[in-house]
């Protein structure tokens, strides 16, 4: 019975290294197969016989075929991809907001610079009819600046709902691939006796990086075989052969802009703010951190620039004499929103504007009703207020006002409040005509004149051009004339008296305020003057409608100072400086984005390459083996031969 247990052991060794040279054979053939794991055969002793001498061995067995596999490496692998793809994507979106906002010839600055250098040279000699029309020309394309870029922010928001809706679909189609695959490991596992179906792991182990590509994903295996899949705060997306759906629905709010809900049940929960990694946390950190907050920056500056610009022009007379002219269309009122929730369940329709641009930030804010009244939060910070007496009194935060326009607002119910968001789609230029570029003051001062206009004045009292406020009583309905009497006030005290205008007198000592005394009429445009000098008993000062005052060019130097006045962000910045930090912020982000992208590149191929060094395919060791194998294989073929030689002897002997 030798040959016959040789036979045996000859046989098992034969099949043992038949499996070993086909496994062999399967990795070579997979080396280039993306997320192919090593595979390697796992030889034990059969069980020996028992003999009176001892145990007698009786060959070897296959126990198992196994994967070079290390969760832990593979763990790393997945997260470090849903992060090096969260910031190569989010360093691509960055970069087109800071290539078109910076563009030395697109960005706004240029735009800018030129207009107010036009209002200069209009404020240099405003009687020109060709730098009037400069003027009127460099406005409208400063207008269409604004357009554009808003235009191109507003594509990039159409791009990003885009990307959105294109990753939740990818993210379903591979969520309900890794399900199936799941099914199919468990009965591979349950057939196969609890062997793992090596090829189906390798397979299930690839979609979740394809997964993490788009999504940063938490992952926990089952006892038998399966891979459940979280996303989010927790969100089941697969749980053994069932795959949850992903979708996109539009923000209660703003219907075009795409949020992520998370469907179960045939109810769907919107988990936007809990979405990270990915292609998709990318486009979502996107849009949250610089795609909002620079259209809304750009539109804070359109809201500055005509609010202030339109409040100095309409102090200012035009060639035609026309006072209280706005230049650029007033967008104060029509640019901030103020859109109630799809869930409001009462009828309350709210009103928002502009009222203190300094203190504008660039944030959104949400208006809601509690049980105890009503707050605004701050968005950007989460900065709460509360307002006592809304809606029964308008009220105001961050110089933006709000009042209840029509219907009753329920406890529960939500507005969202944007005060510049569409301030750059919103700007415009209202004047059509060179002529209406108000460059003249509406009033000018002098000294009393008889009837040849030559000036009646005795002593050396001076009184200064004067400048206006408002517009209240503009133009004036008769001239004020300023008399002075050394006992104007009684008891020798000297000074004015005013005949028209506000009438009465003021108090003017020569003798003590020469050097210069600042008068101001509030109920008569905010007329404010110095009277300097020692004037004689009787002089007179005139102050009047500014008529044929085409040369006149005091409005349109105010109307140049404003490039240089600290005129947004609560007295800090002006339209320049606040539209150069907006582009630096973008510009630090996005350098950041590539520090940050290369960094993470560069983990991921370090932990890519441990995982490898485990699990990938070394073609010296295959074909190394694949030789040592093979000489095994014929071994064990000798053996079979030499205990088919031994049973033959055998036979003979008894034939014999």
């Amino acid at each position: 019975m030798a040959g016959a247990d040789i036979l045996g052991v000859g046989i098992s060794g034969l099949l043992a290294f038949q499996r070993e040279l086909a496994t062999t054979g399967h990795n070579i053939s997979n080396a280039n197969t993306p997320g192919y794991s090593r595979q390697v055969v796992d030889l034990t002793a059969q069980n020996p016989l028992p003999a009176s001498n001892g145990y007698i061995g009786t060959g070897v067995q296959v126990s198992s075929v196994q994967r070079n596999y290390d969760s832990f490496l593979t763990a790393n692998v997945r997260s470090a991809t849903a992060s090096n793809s969260q910031l190569q994507q989010y360093y691509q979106l960055a970069s087109q907001v800071d290539n078109l906002l910076a563009d030395p010839t697109a960005g706004l600055t240029p735009s800018l610079q030129r207009f107010f250098d036009s209002v200069q040279v209009v404020a240099n000699d405003p009687t020109s009819a060709p730098s009037r029309q400069v003027m009127l020309s460099e406005a409208n394309a400063l207008a269409d600046r604004f357009h554009y870029l808003d235009q191109r922010l507003g594509d990039l928001r159409t791009g990003v709902n885009t990307q959105i809706g294109s990753a939740v679909n990818e993210i379903n189609s591979i969520a309900s691939g890794i399900a199936a695959i799941n099914k199919q490991i468990v009965d591979a596992q349950g057939a196969g006796g609890g062997q793992p179906p090596n090829d189906l792991l390798d397979k299930r182990d690839a979609l979740v990086v394809q997964l993490a590509q788009r999504v940063a994903v938490t992952t926990v295996p089952q006892d038998d075989g399966a891979l459940n899949i979280f996303i989010g705060n927790g969100q089941t997306l697969v749980a053994g052969n069932n795959a949850s759906a992903l979708s996109v629905t539009a923000n209660t709010f703003d219907p075009t802009r795409s949020e992520i809900g998370y469907v179960v049940g045939g109810a769907t929960t919107v988990i936007t703010n809990s979405i990270t990694g990915g292609s998709l946390g990318a486009a979502l950190d996107f849009r949250n951190q610089i795609l909002d907050t620079a259209q809304n920056e750009l539109g804070r500056v359109a809201l500055g620039l005509t609010s202030t610009f339109n409040a100095q022009h309409r102090l200012g007379m035009d060639a035609n004499g026309n006072i209280n002219q706005n230049f650029f269309s007033d967008i104060t009122a029509t640019s901030p929103t103020a859109t109630g929730s799809t869930s409001n369940t009462g009828s309350g329709v709210v009103a928002a504007s502009v009222t203190n641009i300094s203190a504008l930030t660039t944030s959104d804010y949400r208006l809601e009703r509690t049980a105890s009244g009503y707050t605004v939060t701050r968005l950007s910070d989460s900065t709460i207020t509360n307002l006592p007496s809304f809606p029964g009194s308008p009220a105001t935060v961050d110089g933006v006002t709000l009042s209840l326009s029509s219907g009753a607002i329920s406890v529960g119910d939500s507005f969202l409040i944007q005060p510049t968001r569409r301030g750059a789609s919103a700007i415009g230029v209202v004047i059509s005509s060179a002529t209406q570029i108000a460059t003249s003051a509406p009033i000018r001062t002098g000294e009393a004149t008889n009837a040849n206009g030559l000036p009646t004045n005795l002593g050396t009292g001076k009184i200064s051009a004067g400048t206006v406020s408002n517009t209240t009583a503009l133009p004036l309905a008769a001239n004020i004339t300023l008399a002075f009497d050394p006992n104007a006030l009684g008891a020798g005290v000297p000074g004015f008296t005013v005949t028209g205008g506000p009438g009465g007198t003021l108090a003017y000592n020569p003798a003590t305020e020469s050097g210069g005394k600042q008068f101001t009429f509030p109920a008569f445009g905010g007329i404010t003057f110095t009277v300097s000098g020692t004037p004689s008993t009787a002089d007179s000062f005139v102050i009047s409608n500014n008529t044929s005052g085409v040369s006149d060019n005091r409005n349109a130097l105010n109307l140049a100072d404003l490039r240089n006045q600290l005129t947004l962000a609560n007295g800090t910045a002006t339209y320049e400086g606040t539209y150069g930090q907006l582009v630096t912020n973008v510009g630090a982000d996005t350098h950041r984005a590539e520090i940050n992208k290369g960094a993470q590149e560069s983990l991921l191929n370090q932990v890519t390459q441990a995982r490898d060094a485990v699990s990938g395919v070394n073609l010296d060791e295959e074909a190394a083996n694949l030789v040592r194998f093979q000489q095994a294989y014929q071994a064990a073929a000798q053996v079979i031969s030499i205990s088919a030689t031994l049973f033959q002897t055998l036979l003979t002997a008894v034939k014999g």
